[in-house]
C-alpha cells in the first residue's frame, strides 16, 4: 500500500507492528524479503509523502532532509555538497550510482549497520532524527539513534520522517573517509567523519568527530574533538586527536581486517578528515 500522509503510515505500522515493512529506496528491504532474511505481511510505500521525499535548506534552520531522499540529490546539489561536505562524501560511496539513485540517507541510518557510511557524517554534522509515531513527533540525536547492529530506537508504530542538520556558516567544513580493502568489497573497515568551525584567528572553535565500523554502533569521539578547541589546525594536533579517538574504539577482527589494523586506521582517518574539513572551512 502507498499511504498519502504521515498519520496513515503511523496507523498502518501501529496495526501491523513488525509484520509491516517500509519501502523508501528499497535497495535493502527488497533484497532482504526476496532472500527470506525478513518477512512481511505488508510493504508500505512512503514515497508519495512529501515530508519524506523532499528536502530544503535555509540559512536560519539548516537542512531538512526527508528520510526517503535519494543519495544522489545531496552530492549532485551544488550548494548542499559544498555546505555539507561530509554528507556529500559519504553519499557518493554508498553502493554504485544505480544504488545511489534509489538508496536514501534515512534508510542507511535506519538499517543501523555499524559500518554505515552516512552515520559518522551525520554525527559529525550534529544531525537530529525526526520520528513520527502514535504519541506524536519526537526528535533523537543521530548519535543516539542506533542501539546495536541492525537495531534502532524506533518503537511500534514509529518511523523516521526526516533528518534535521544545522545550518553551516562560512567558517565551517566537514569531511568523511572510509577504508575498504578492495573496490569490490563495499563495506567500510573503518569510517570517520569530522566537522570543524574555525574562529576568526584561524584556530578551531568547535569540532565533532564520528566513527564507524569500530564498535557495535557508530561512535562520537568527544574527547578527541574537545582536544582541538582553541588550538591551531596543525598536523600534530590532528594526529593527537586521532590517538584520542582510538581510545573509544572497540573493533573486532574479521575477514576484512584485524582489530589492530582497524585501530590504526582510526587515527589515520581522523587525521585525514580533520585536515580536509579545515581546508574546506578555510576556502568556504
Amino acid at each position: 500500500m502507498a499511504p498519502q500522509s504521515v498519520s496513515e503510515v503511523v496507523a498502518v505500522l501501529s496495526e501491523h507492528g513488525d509484520r509491516a515493512k517500509l519501502l523508501a529506496g528499497g535497495t535493502d528491504i527488497i533484497v532482504q524479503l526476496r532472500e527470506g532474511l525478513r518477512e512481511a505481511d505488508m510493504v508500505v510505500d512512503i514515497k508519495k509523502i512529501d515530508a519524506v521525499t523532499s528536502f530544503k535548506y535555509c540559512d536560519e534552520n539548516g537542512l531538512s532532509l526527508g528520510a526517503a531522499v535519494a543519495c544522489y540529490n545531496l552530492y549532485e546539489h551544488p550548494q548542499l555538497s559544498k555546505l555539507y561536505g561530509a554528507l556529500a562524501d559519504s553519499t557518493h560511496i554508498i553502493g554504485g550510482w544505480q544504488i545511489q539513485s534509489r538508496a536514501s540517507v534515512g534508510g542507511n541510518l535506519c538499517n543501523a549497520s555499524p559500518a554505515a557510511d552516512s552515520i559518522p557524517a551525520l554525527i559529525a554534522l550534529n544531525a537530529t532524527a525526526v520520528i513520527a509515531g502514535p504519541s506524536g513527533e519526537r526528535s533523537v540525536a543521530v548519535e543516539d539513534f542506533c542501539t546495536g547492529p541492525g537495531r534502532n530506537v524506533l518503537e511500534n508504530g514509529e518511523f523516521l520522517v526526516s533528518l534535521q542538520i544545522p545550518a553551516q556558516g562560512g567558517n565551517c567544513g566537514s569531511a568523511y573517509e572510509r577504508f575498504i580493502p578492495r573496490n569490490e568489497m563495499d563495506i567500510a573497515v573503518v569510517g570517520a567523519g569530522s566537522w570543524v568551525k574555525l574562529a576568526d584567528d584561524g584556530t578551531i572553535a568547535e569540532a565533532k568527530i564520528g566513527l564507524g565500523a569500530v564498535a557495535a554502533t557508530p561512535l562520537v569521539a568527544e574527547a578527541a574533538a574537545a582536544s582541538l578547541i582553541g588550538k591551531e589546525p596543525t598536523e600534530e594536533n590532528f594526529a593527537a586527536a586521532g590517538e584520542l579517538a582510538k581510545q573509544i574504539a572497540t573493533p573486532i577482527s574479521d575477514m576484512r581486517g584485524t582489530d589492530e589494523y582497524r585501530m590504526h586506521l582510526v587515527g589515520v582517518l581522523v587525521k585525514r578528515t580533520l585536515t580536509t574539513a579545515v581546508e574546506r572551512a578555510q576556502s568556504s
